[in-house]
């Protein structure tokens, strides 16, 4: 196999033969089982048998209508549902693990999925192996592969060409790098790989209900069963007071229905299917829908530096040695100073020459252009080993062989104080170095430090201190922050976010790219590695409202950092891309993991992964979450208030002797409207204006609370009596049993869609911006009065709907009816505003 990989051209062929580096879903939710689903649910099986009762009356036309709605309606749930589906199949496209590989001789990232055999893949640290594969080349590689063997010790992995037994040499499907780099060609795809044979099917991933899922299923259960018992008293009631017990069994289910929530469930999963498909159109993955729910809530943003902050496109900067120094800038028309070439000749050396690391990269590219027709760079040197970055020991050393020295050189590169331990420095020159990387960390740069050895050829140490060491110089590179930045810190502090900056650089670098970011300012502190270790937690917990810089972090501080601001009653988002940073991310509320540049074990600790590394992108991640959890509240609002007047117009009349005003054709009727509403209108509906600068909700609050279900309690028993009164205005002045069904269905129809107007934004007239238009709301709007027209004018139509052609002054009543009732609703929105410190 050459290092040019494979053709796109064989790989598409490949793919087109062997299928997808899948494993196949156990239980793929097709349409004919998604219909199953649908149609068993309880309001359709109520709706079956109203139909089945005008049948046993002998009111067939009823019955047909009747059915005919139900079809209508299962055809919408149908395409809901399968929308959602649709949402949840993108977003597992999303989710699939990508590889880096090497095709038609370049490198490139490609979904796990288009993977095939004899594909050429290269691996680093904190990877997840995407297919079996056997290695063709390996430096310090481990591999852990407790998932297939149970083995929670890291094996070690070594190339076929390095003589290794097939079992050392393969890495297999599933499995974590934990250390090194390695590349290798891929042996067996999908069902094919180690963990297909097992049998691992993604369908035993998740299926755990959220904390709204739980509360939704509460609520839809005891509404359920109150109303069940109460429809059974009044068609007990009705058969006791008028002697019909087909009419008090009509009465019953026509009440069961108007009072049954089937729309919770329905639009609690529309609602977290379609959030986080928009997130993901936003380049931002939720992989746990709680993620989704605390989004609002979050109180402090735990971010890194490189990538997330800054650009994470390094650039060397400055070469400085004790013998003069070098502004590295591409308008410099001055070349590299002699004394400086070993300097930037051993930083190359230490560095992988195909680089994962963006400092990396920017020492080699630096190389290549101020090193270029020298003798300083090396391509027939041979790599013999090296001595990767340890939590003991923040340097790396590689050692190489000359083709004309007969010993081996070793080029280290390191942080600073790393180095210069290394070097064993007097302390009057380790002060003057400290001294030179202090004044470069104070403009923002990240600052590494470069030494060479030599050794006989003979068997190398253990252990890095052992080599003789000499010190060359500094090397300063820049990583600037990201342009939006600056703004998006000061919206997160406006919306009563904590921003906090965690890293492990230099502490003046941190300081001054936090000051750039805007994080960093008066009264804002910085607390190192070192410090944090000699503070117990509670004097931990006392340093935190004043830190907003932590620099000099190692993993295991991260994960007490976060420990310390939730024990804090802190809602904490956390920023991590290696695997060390998994015990953060899933210690924290919402883990979040950089999918570009981010490792695989990052990415599955957390719980939302950003495909851009970019801070705006969890800016955007919290103002959808902020968008969707007040959504839902406005929807459950409309759900508790319309609910109300049709419950109490199925009852009264049975209870007072009145005509029936609901029946069930007519409840069905505003399910058309209800259904499209809640799903549809409210989830589209955008941000309200100034709710990034409304402090987090608490965690604590609850979608069913006293607020939700006072103001649509309100809004519906204001509808009821509105409604009541029209009644008895228009049976007093005279209309017909028909002509006042029809009014008064006329009234509630025209008032719905007020009702979903009034709480379409909760934000005060006197505040609110010009409404953004929401086309699905002017749909549903026009759809609904159309199909109420076409009711009307259709002779067999309207008979089925018992209704009668409204006159003038009728029409007009039933007009201000809904007006009144649209005031109403509005009053009591401000009156609930002035009331709460904020309800969205």
């Amino acid at each position: 196999m050459n290092d040019q990989g494979l053709t796109a051209t064989e790989a598409a062929a490949r793919l087109l033969t062997d299928g997808p580096n899948q494993l196949p879903a156990a239980r793929p939710l097709g349409a004919w089982r998604l219909l199953v689903d649908v149609v068993s649910e309880p309001m359709f099986l109520l709706l079956v048998a109203c139909g089945g009762v005008y049948l046993a009356i002998g009111d067939r036309g009823e019955a047909f209508m009747l059915l005919g709605f139900v079809l209508v309606v299962i055809g919408m749930t149908f395409f809901q549902q399968r929308r959602t589906e649709r949402s949840l199949d993108a977003l597992r496209d999303l989710s699939c693990p990508r590889a880096l590989v090497v095709r038609d001789g370049r490198q490139e990232r490609v979904a796990g999925s288009g993977l095939v055999a004899g594909d050429l893949v290269l691996l680093a640290e904190g990877d997840r192996v995407p297919a079996d594969m056997e290695l063709t080349a390996a430096s310090n590689l481990t591999v852990d592969e407790s998932m297939l063997t149970g083995e929670s010790v890291p094996v070690t992995k070594h190339a076929v060409a390095e003589g290794a037994g097939k079992a050392d040499s393969r890495v297999y499907s599933g499995t974590l790098v934990t250390q090194g780099t390695a590349s290798g060609v891929v042996v067996a795809t999908g069902p094919r790989s180690a963990l297909g044979r097992i049998g691992v099917s993604l369908a035993a991933l998740g299926g755990e209900l959220t904390p709204i899922q739980m509360e939704t299923g509460r609520v839809v259960k005891t509404v359920a069963v109150a109303g069940l018992c109460l429809a059974a008293g009044l068609a007990f009631a009705h058969w006791w007071l008028r002697g019909d017990w087909l009419q008090g069994l009509l009465a019953g289910l026509t009440l069961a229905m108007a009072i049954l929530p089937e729309e919770l469930p329905v639009i609690l999963t529309l609602f977290l299917g379609l959030g986080a498909r928009r997130l993901g159109r936003e380049q931002v993955l939720a992989r746990s829908i709680p993620a989704i729910e605390l989004l609002g809530a979050t109180s402090v943003l735990c971010v890194d530096k490189t990538g997330t902050l800054t650009v994470n496109r390094m650039r060397v900067a400055q070469l400085w040695s004790e013998q003069g120094g070098y502004a590295c800038d591409a308008a410099n028309p001055e070349a590299l100073q002699e004394e400086l070439h070993g300097l930037l000749e051993y930083a190359v050396l230490a560095s992988h020459r195909r680089a994962f690391d963006p400092m990396e990269s920017a020492i080699g590219e630096a190389g290549a252009r101020l090193l270029a027709n020298t003798e300083h760079l090396h391509a027939d040197w041979t790599l013999i080993d090296d001595y990767p970055l340890s939590r003991q020991m923040l340097a790396m050393s590689r050692v190489w062989r000359s083709p004309d020295h007969s010993a081996y050189l070793v080029a280290a590169k390191g942080a600073p104080e790393a180095i210069v331990d290394l070097c064993h420095l007097a302390p009057e020159r380790a002060a003057a170095i400290a001294a030179q990387v202090a004044a470069m960390a104070d403009s923002g740069l990240r600052v590494i430090a470069v030494a060479s050895a030599s050794f006989p050829a003979v068997r190398l140490p253990d252990n890095q201190h052992d080599f003789d060491f000499v010190f060359l110089g500094l090397v300063a590179l820049e990583d600037p922050v990201r342009p939006e930045v600056p703004q998006a810190v000061a919206q997160c502090q406006a919306a009563g976010m904590r921003v906090v900056m965690i890293t492990g650089d230099h502490p003046a670098t941190a300081l001054a790219i936090a000051r750039q970011a805007g994080i960093a300012g008066p009264g804002v502190g910085l607390l190192s590695g070192e410090e944090l270790g000699a503070l117990d937690d509670a004097a931990l917990r006392a340093r935190l409202p004043a830190t907003g810089v932590f620099c000099r972090i190692s993993p295991e501080q991260k994960l007490r950092l976060v420990q310390a601001f939730r024990s804090r009653g802190d809602i904490v988002a956390m920023t991590g891309d290696g695997v060390n940073d998994a015990p953060a991310l899933k210690a924290a509320s919402i883990g979040v993991a950089m999918g570009a540049r981010g490792s695989d074990v990052a990415r599955e600790a957390a719980a939302l992964v950003l495909l851009k590394d970019d801070f705006s992108s969890l800016l955007l991640a919290v103002r959808h979450g902020r968008r969707l959890f007040a959504n839902l509240r406005k929807a459950i609002v409309f759900i508790v208030a319309v609910h109300v007047p049709i419950v109490g117009l199925s009852i009264l009349p049975v209870l007072l002797g009145w005509p029936i005003l609901l029946m069930p054709v007519h409840i069905l009727f505003l399910q058309l409207v209800i259904d499209p509403a809640c799903s549809i209108v409210f989830e589209a509906e955008p941000i309200e204006a100034g709710a990034m600068s409304a402090k987090p909700r608490s965690p604590d609050q609850h979608l069913f609370d006293r607020e939700i279900l006072v103001r649509g309690l309100l809004q519906g028993s204001g509808l009821l009596l509105i409604l009541i009164g029209h009644h008895v205005l228009a049976a007093w002045s005279g209309q017909s049993e028909a002509s006042v069904r029809t009014t008064t269905f006329l009234a509630l129809i025209l008032a719905n869609l007020g009702l979903i107007h009034a709480n379409r934004r909760w934000t005060p007239a006197t505040r609110a911006r010009r409404a953004a238009p929401n086309r699905s709301f002017a749909w549903i709007a026009v759809s609904t009065l159309l199909l109420l027209a076409l009711v009307l004018a259709v002779a067999p139509v309207r008979a089925l709907f018992a209704f009668a052609i409204p006159g003038a002054a009728p029409l007009a009543l039933s007009v201000f009816v809904a007006a009144l009732s649209v005031a109403w609703f509005e009053f009591v929105k401000w009156k609930g505003k002035s009331n709460e410190r904020s309800i969205e």
